[in-house]
């Protein structure tokens, strides 16, 4: 690779703090809340991952770029992170099935990045001093202008996001013939969940974030899912309400990361938005009914309130998160319904959960035929 002259960067944080590096390649700005990933690998998948819409990922591993992409690993149609923040940038790659650079896949999606930042004291402030809203831009001569805008910039507590990043028409996965049919509510659905109810012959119909539960009973499905989004949980009445009416019927349910927290609010539990919220590949969780734990990939900013679960009356806490005891996962004790704030489908990260696929799989097969 030829030298690339490039233009110095910065990172300015809401409380004014700045952080220096250069722009990966072009110039630019972007905004959005500022948060770090410890995965060591996956980050095509991690920026590909709707969850992470809004947000400039700053990415622990201190190399990016390394392995390239492959396009058949993208979790999503296109990049979701609003800009990258990382040590070092690899505009060169070395992997057999790559299909391209990820500094050409950042020029395809039109996202900003800088490279060259003291990631580890980034990090380490964010981890003091909490997730905020940050800008990222080579207009260093600007700063009081980007300090204006940015605090234009919406907080994520109290944001919707998932109508961003939700399908516009409702859309199938898997094999027509399979025997199980699977209605998904997409707010914010990643592809390796479609994957792994595909490979356990289900078929999918995935429905806008806005489709009512009239609109997913009516193509008469096995089995109900909530999937995984970025943003706050609280504004997304339709979802709970969809949540509810399922739940009211008795309906098989699963539920991943921001559908666990939609079910939970269906239920009257509240949630609330993380000091940093959990983003990696090695998060630990015990699983309370076998007392088994498992490594597994988190994302998420926001979790559900812990005393409101422990008093319900029809709530069992089925896993915590072994760093903070926060809950990991929910099931009624009357409902076919449960959910996990994790990401069993881990892609990137262990298969330590991909029981849970097979539990969701088994609760259908029982509703359908009840002993």
């Amino acid at each position: 690779m030829k030298y690339k002259e490039r233009k110095k960067a910065i990172i300015l944080l809401a409380d004014g703090t700045i952080f220096y590096g250069k722009a990966i390649s072009k110039s630019g700005t972007a905004f959005g809340e500022v948060c770090f990933n410890t995965g060591m690998t996956g980050y095509q998948e991690i920026f590909t991952d709707p969850s992470y819409f809004g947000q400039l990922m700053v990415t622990t591993n201190a190399h990016i770029g390394n392995y390239g992409i492959n396009h058949e690993e993208a979790e999503s149609d296109s990049i979701k992170i609003a800009g990258l923040i990382c040590k070092n940038f690899s505009y060169n790659y070395s992997r057999d099935d790559a299909d391209g650079a990820l500094e050409d896949f950042f020029e395809d999606n039109n996202l900003f990045g800088i490279s060259d930042v003291d990631t580890r004291a980034l990090v380490s402030y964010i981890r003091d001093n909490g997730a905020m809203n940050a800008v990222i831009s080579t207009e260093i001569d600007n700063i009081e202008a980007l300090k204006k805008q940015l605090s234009e910039v919406p907080n994520m507590n109290g944001l919707e996001l998932a109508s961003k990043v939700s399908t516009k028409e409702p859309y199938y996965f898997g094999n027509e013939s399979a025997s199980l049919k699977i209605a998904a509510l997409d707010i914010g659905i990643k592809k390796n969940i479609l994957r792994n109810l595909a490979k356990r012959d289900a078929y999918i119909k995935v429905f806008p974030y806005n489709a009512t539960f009239n609109d997913m009973i009516a193509w008469a499905p096995d089995g109900y899912f909530l999937s995984n989004g970025p943003g706050d949980p609280e504004p997304l009445v339709n979802a709970q309400n969809v949540a509810k009416e399922i739940i009211s019927k008795n309906l098989p349910l699963f539920g991943i990361c921001l559908g666990h927290q939609v079910i939970a609010l269906a239920n009257g539990i509240s949630t609330y938005k993380m000091h940093n919220g959990h983003r990696g590949i090695n998060h630990p969780v015990k699983n309370l009914i076998t007392g088994k734990g498992e490594i597994t990939s988190q994302n998420h900013g926001f979790a559900v309130n812990r005393e409101e679960a422990e008093a319900h009356n029809d709530l069992t806490i089925t896993h915590i998160h072994l760093n903070d005891n926060t809950v990991a996962g929910l099931a009624m004790k009357s409902k076919n319904c449960f959910s996990v704030q994790y990401h069993p489908e881990a892609s990137p990260g262990p298969h330590d959960s991909s029981y849970l696929f097979d539990e969701f799989i088994n609760n259908i097969k029982s509703n359908q035929n009840p002993k």
